[in-house]
Formats: structure tokens, sequence, C-alpha cells
């Protein structure tokens, strides 16, 4: 029996928790597609889990547990019908960067570690969740994550090597781990490298030929068969506890808490950001609207409850979430179905793993991760934006080079860094009247375009303020120099100009003086009302005067050719007055 809410219980409900507006309208009609595509997701999940918990630095289990409590989490808070949390490929080498450095070979350590980091990356997702800092993921840009990603892959691949050949190194970086992999390269086993690489080599080719596939969970059960009808000499996962997560409070030290305060506000920022193109592209496909800021809070609460229930951070998922959409799944009870799956693995059926070996764990790693490398998309900005290239193999470069931690911090500095220096040094453009086109073109693009003798039009495009004031006076001078014949005014195209500060006022107020001086009136055309706003609290307009702001270009160059009785024909006038002509 459905119980009544009232408007604004209805409301607050399906604001903080969406999943639960879904459970009380749902359909019949959904459960055989929901309960079909959770058993899929479980039988994915869990050698993804495992995999995933190996490369945070972790046992195995400990996978199992960070894929199980985050999607009963998310399908009760969850905004998205369709997403997926859990282990991330992006996330998981950053747990480990956090962790070993600080509790070394010590398990029990690092295992209170990465329940703690997923605790403080929940906090800081529910803060900026609260406070409507859903936005923040605009400033990691497409090029970053595609820099970054690709360093990320490149790091875990030559991590995960060892493991797939039969040895083990003892790496801290990308460098070491080559270095080491070439000094010990003769002791690969090939035991290990034919179980390994077939197993690759199987999800690779399955990947790409049908992904619904459940490729990583049919490497599993054929490894482990492997070591048990052939007793394979390899390393294996070994016995995992039975039984579910324990609910457990991190106790740490104000040491640890400083020393992975940093990692869980990059972790939090990273995994927000694939969480929300994740779920804004899936929005977009369904014809919905998802709340980013209540997305971030899902997301929060997801990696509390698994810090709280010995987990590590955790993100969406682009690999698993298509899985589960291909299988039917039509809300979010597919999460569920899912968890109650690995539930019951874990509580009755956890020595199924025990002979499952390393290196197909260490190939499902690699699998996961080699679709981190986005070479087609790196291709698409070599060709249509060499800048954002450049910056894409910056961030690529610095991952590999510098650890996957600094490495996503020089990424992000060089995003804030570009965007800096395109609003620094925007494009600008002197304009002139090309014949049979309508408006005022850029003389660059149109080198048959006129110019009004003894008039200069200038475009700016960008904002005003204290980065860049002094190159658009250095520019607008520049451009006065160069006029011929002789500039007696120069016209300012204001339309992209959207805001001005104190400085760029004051800017104005020189630059003013110094046309004076020259001879040359400064005026402007196409100025948005906001803008005109600042320059009369600055007293610009009186200085520069009222008569001298147009509303339009075409304005501004009638009143220059009438005030300075200048020759100036038209090409719409002419046209105008041929027989039969009307131009506008």
């Amino acid at each position: 029996m459905q119980t009544k809410w009232g408007t604004g219980t209805a409301q607050g409900i399906a604001k903080w928790a969406p999943g639960l507006v879904v459970a009380r309208g749902y359909r019949r009609t959904w459960l055989r597609g929901d309960l079909v595509a959770g058993i899929v997701l479980a039988a994915l999940l869990v050698p993804q889990g495992m995999a995933y918990s190996e490369l945070a630095g972790l046992p195995a289990v400990y996978g199992l547990y960070a894929t199980m409590v985050p999607l009963i989490a998310y399908a009760i808070f969850g905004p998205s019908r369709i997403l997926v949390m859990g282990p991330d490929s992006a996330v998981a080498p950053l747990v480990a960067v956090a962790i070993i450095p600080i509790a070394g070979n010590n398990t029990s350590e690092r295992i209170a570690l990465a329940g703690l980091l997923a605790v403080l990356v929940g906090v800081f997702c529910l803060i900026a969740g609260f406070a409507g800092f859903g936005f923040v993921t605009d400033l990691i840009s497409k090029p970053v994550r595609l820099g970054y990603l690709g360093g990320i892959a490149v790091s875990v691949i030559a991590s995960q090597l060892p493991r797939l050949l039969g040895f083990s190194i003892d790496g801290d970086d990308l460098a070491s781990d080559i270095v080491g992999i070439v000094r010990h390269i003769e002791e690969t086993d090939f035991t290990s490298l034919a179980v390994g690489g077939g197993a690759l080599a199987f999800i690779l080719i399955v990947k790409r030929l049908e992904p619904r596939v459940p490729s990583a969970l049919i490497t599993v059960v054929a490894g482990t068969l492997a070591v048990r009808i052939f007793d394979l000499s390899l390393a294996v996962v070994g016995a995992i506890p039975s039984g579910l997560p324990l609910f457990d409070v991190p106790n740490p030290d104000s040491i640890q808490l400083g020393r992975l305060t940093l990692t869980a506000m990059a972790l939090a920022l990273i995994a927000f950001a694939d969480t929300s193109v994740l779920s804004r592209s899936y929005a977009t496909r369904f014809g919905k609207d998802v709340d980013q800021d209540q997305e971030l809070r899902a997301l929060g609460v997801a990696n509390l409850a698994t810090g709280f229930l010995q987990g590590f951070p955790i993100s969406s998922s682009s690999s698993r979430t298509p899985v589960a959409e291909a299988a039917g799944s039509k809300t979010q009870l597919t999460g569920l179905v899912g968890a109650i799956a690995l539930g019951i693995i874990l509580a009755f059926a956890s020595g199924l793993f025990s002979d499952l070996p390393e290196t197909v764990l260490a190939a499902i790693v690699i699998a996961a991760v080699i679709g981190l490398i986005d070479l087609a998309g790196l291709r698409r900005l070599f060709h249509v934006h060499r800048a954002d290239f450049v910056l894409a193999i910056a961030c690529f470069v610095s991952v590999a080079a510098f650890g996957v931690l600094s490495g996503i911090g020089i990424a992000i500095g060089l995003s804030i860094t570009t965007l800096l220096w395109r609003s620094w040094h925007p494009y600008d453009a002197v304009l002139g009247r090309a014949d049979g086109v309508k408006g005022y073109h850029d003389l660059t693009r149109y080198p048959a375009a006129r110019q009004v003798p003894g008039l200069v039009l200038y475009r700016f495009d960008a904002p005003l303020f204290f980065a860049n004031a002094g190159v658009f006076r250095s520019r607008l001078l520049a451009a006065v120099r160069e006029a011929e014949p002789e500039a007696r005014m120069i016209v300012v195209a204001a339309a992209p100009i959207t805001d001005l500060d104190s400085t760029a006022a004051d800017m104005l107020h020189d630059l003013s003086q110094e046309l004076d001086v020259l001879g040359v009136n400064l005026a402007f055309a196409e100025m948005k009302d906001p803008v005109k706003d600042h320059l009369r609290d600055f007293g610009l307009i009186e200085q520069i005067g009222h008569e001298r702001f147009y509303p339009t270009i075409g304005e501004a160059v009638r009143r220059y050719v009438e005030e300075y009785g200048v020759a100036w024909i038209d090409w719409e006038d002419a046209e105008s007055d041929k027989p039969g002509g009307g131009g506008l």
C-alpha cells in the first residue's frame, strides 16, 4: 500500500533521495530488465572489483566491499536511474599512491587508510554538493582529462606488467617500474605469461567484437579452472574471508589526516568529473535533466558508506554502466540486485576465487586501463586544435613523469593556466566592410574589405579585467598607429566585452587621455548595458561622452561620416541607388 506524501514531503524526498521516489512509482514491467541487468552486472563486478582492489594496494576482498556498498547507497540517493558506482581504474591508482607511502607493507594499516580516504572524499563531496559546487568539474577540460587518464593508464600498465609476466619488482613510479621490468625480464615465468597474456588478448578481442559478453568473468573462471585442473604453479589470490563488510570508524592521527587531505580533494574532483560527464551523457540520451549538486551529494554518501564499511574511494563507471543498460536496466533496482548478488557470494561462495591466478587479475586491470588511452581523441585534437593537443600531451607527461598525484595537480594547474592565458591574450581584430556581406568583419578573414578613411573599428573578444587590460591598451594603440590614412576615431565593437573591473576602468580612463593627445576620439558600439553601468559608476561615460556610445557599429559609422564629412559610399547604399535597388 502506497503512503500518501504531501507536496513538500514529496519534493524533499525527490531532492535528497531520488531512488525512493522511483521505488514508490515502480512499474512491474521494469522488474524483469532490472533483475537480469543486476545479475549480469554482478558477474562483471566481481572480477573487476577484485582487480581494482589489487590496483589500490589492498587485498582482493576489499574490492568486493567497495563494489557492493556504493551500489546500495547510490540506489537510494543517486539521481540517475542508470549510473553504476564502484571502484574505478582512474581512482584506484591514486588510492595506492596515497596509502602505500604511509603504511608500507602493513596490510592492516593500508585497509584503515583506504577507508579513511573514502570518508574524506565523501565529506568533501557532500560539502561541495550542499554548497552548490557542482560546476567545479569545469576546471578539468577535455584535453586535461585525456592527458591525465592516458598518463594513469601508462603508469598502471607498467606497474601490472611484472605480475602478468610472473615476477615482482620494487618500483615507486613509472621510471623505476620500467627499469625494474628491463632488469628482471629474464625472470619471466612463461606459464604466467601464457595464462595472463591469453586472458588479456581474449578480453581485448571480446571487448572489441561484443562488449556485452562478460569477458572478465570468463577469464576468471577459465584461469581458476586451469590452476585446479592442471595444477599450474602460479601465484594465486588465495583464500578470501567470507562474510559481509563490518562497520568500522577510521581513527586517524593528525599526520595521516594532513597527508591524505590533498589526495582526498583531488580524488573528489576527479571522481565527480567522471560521474558528472557520464551522468549528463545518459541524461541527455534519455531526455532527462540531472541535478549535478545532487549527483555530487550522492557520490559523497556512496564514498562515506564505503569508507565506514571497509572499502576505498569509488566513482562512477563508464564501462559497467553501458553493460547494465545493454542488459535491460530500467531503474536503480539494478544496483540493489547486483549488491545482493555480491552479498550472497561474499557470505556463501568466497572460496570460489582462492585459486584465481594473479596474472589474470593483472590482465583484467591492464585491459581496463587501456580504454583510458583515447588515441582517437588525441588525433582529433592534433588536427582541430593544436594548443589543446599540446596541453593534453603535457598532462600525460606530467602524470607519467611525476606520478599520478603530482601529475594530476600539475594537470589541473595547466588547465587553469590555459584558461587564464586565453583570457589574457584573447583574439582581437580590426574590422572592415566587405562588398556583398552584411555587417563588419575581420580584415584578416576578408582582405578585400574596405575601411572608412580615418575610422578604426576594433573588436576585443573577451571581458576586460586586470590580466588583459594592458594587452587591450597596447593592441588598440597599435591599431591606431597602423591606420592609413591617419586615424581620427577608434570605435570599439564592444559586444564580446561582457564584464569590466576596476583595473580595466582605470586603463580606459588613461587610454582616453592618451588618445586625446593623439587627436583620436575613443568610442564604443554595441556595449552591453551591465558593462555600460560599470563605466557609469567609474565616471567614464562623462569623460568619454554620452554621444560616443552607439547602439550599433553601422550607426557609429554613419555618425562618423556625417561628423567628419568623409567621402564614403556603402555598398548597400550603392545598391539601393540602382534602378530597382532596395538596400536595407
